[in-house]
């Protein structure tokens, strides 16, 4: 979209929906938000893009589209030595996001209301940038990422996450019977609402639309501004596969990978056949994320990471470089010490003996010197291989022996 009064139009119209729904519409709390998203720490961050743990912590943190506030206050209590940093369109959202962050106590974070497509005028670059569900809404959103790509210092990370068309059908069918119903209202978003509900109240009991929000959305919702952000959007644009790595091959930026990778694994569709499996499996990457995309009309959402490189890379296939390397239990867990617990996703896992042990001598080593794998690994019963997997499962993270 290069007409720049369509685009002021069309940001202005995302301005008033969330001046009238500030979003996401979670409550404020007088203490640091409870439990976690490793994709909101640092730590975890690089280890899930480089194989290894930062070599520091005071990082530069772009939360883009920051809405509320609800991820830059995590951002901002999970990683204490980072100087944060919240935009967003709307002032009312960015008013709730300072008082958020007031009232919870996290210090390291600004707020200002402003535009990604003018983050020009931020000085410096970013170590690291959040960018959830918001380009997607955006008018031109390839000229957002891009511009976000430009602030993005060189060995740094954005974690993107925007809608996917297939797994939406139901939901843009919706938007557009609401906006239709609307007409000339279309724009008042509290008509919006009104008419949406009205809609759903009369369809006939077994109407597709009508199943799919009560089966998938109607818990969240009851909320008005979740129910508003999801229908009566005035903007939004749904990506398929294809769409989504045209718009990541246009950005300059390298694909790291899916931050949500076990989606995309033909093994959670195809493992009753080992042998069509196989052949699945033969195909190109990008061909078996569309035979997945295709196959698991589920999938409402393409979450991601990009970089800007150069940036460094670390493999443990090599038994000396795992050997030697400094294993921490990643903090992200609920539910330890246990031998279950909830992992980095909130799923449930139980460890095996030697696992739960293995973990439990992380726990135990002095602040300083570290011990290694090698050291740890004769104070339990873990085989070197059931280490290495222990880091592919993230439920430890590793530091090299000479940090570079």
């Amino acid at each position: 979209m290069d007409n720049p009064t369509k685009t002021q139009t069309v940001s202005d119209a995302v301005a008033r929906l969330y001046n009238t729904y500030p979003f996401p519409p979670e409550p404020i709390l007088d203490e640091a938000p409870p439990g976690y998203n490793w994709r909101w720490y640092w730590p975890t961050v690089h280890s899930f893009c480089t194989g290894a743990v930062p070599a520091k912590e005071s990082v530069r943190v772009l939360d883009a589209g920051c809405g509320t506030g609800v991820s830059t206050e995590y951002i901002s209590h999970l990683n204490p030595k980072a100087e944060v940093l919240g935009i967003d369109l709307s002032e009312k959202a960015i008013a709730t996001a300072t008082e958020r962050c007031r009232r919870s106590g996290a210090t390291n974070v600004q707020f200002r209301q402003l535009s990604i497509y003018d983050v020009d005028q931020i000085e410096g670059e970013f170590d690291w940038i959040n960018c959830v569900g918001v380009i997607h809404h955006m008018p031109d959103p390839l000229k957002g990422l891009q511009a976000l790509a430009t602030k993005l210092a060189p060995g740094g990370f954005i974690h993107l996450f925007v809608y996917a068309a297939i797994g939406r059908t139901e939901i843009s069918l919706m938007q557009r019977a609401i906006a239709l119903v609307q007409g000339s209202q279309r724009g008042d978003y509290r008509d919006g609402v009104q008419v949406g509900r009205q809609i759903f109240a009369s369809l006939p009991e077994g109407n597709r639309l009508k199943q799919r929000e009560r089966d998938r959305w109607a818990m969240e919702n009851h909320r008005d501004e979740c129910f508003a952000d999801m229908y009566v959007h005035p903007q939004e644009i749904d990506y398929t596969l294809d769409s989504l790595f045209e718009l990541i091959d246009a950005s300059g930026l390298e694909f790291i990978g899916f931050s949500n990778p076990q989606v995309w694994q033909l093994d959670r569709l195809l493992a009753s056949d080992p042998a069509l499996l196989d052949r699945a499996k033969q195909l190109p990457e990008k061909d078996q994320y569309r035979l997945v995309e295709l196959l698991d009309p589920e999938i409402t959402h393409f979450e991601w990471f990009l970089a800007r490189p150069p940036y460094p890379q670390f493999s443990w296939d090599e038994d000396a470089a795992l050997l030697s390397a400094i294993p921490t239990r990643n903090p992200c867990m609920e539910g330890w010490p246990s031998q279950s617990i909830f992992d980095h996703n909130y799923q449930i896992v139980s460890l095996e003996p030697q696992e739960f042990e293995f973990l439990q001598a992380c726990d135990g080593q002095k602040p300083s010197p570290q011990a290694s794998v090698a050291d740890l690994l004769s104070q339990s019963g873990a085989s070197l291989e059931a280490v290495r997997q222990m880091q592919q499962r993230q439920l430890i993270l590793l530091e090299p022996s000479q940090q570079t």
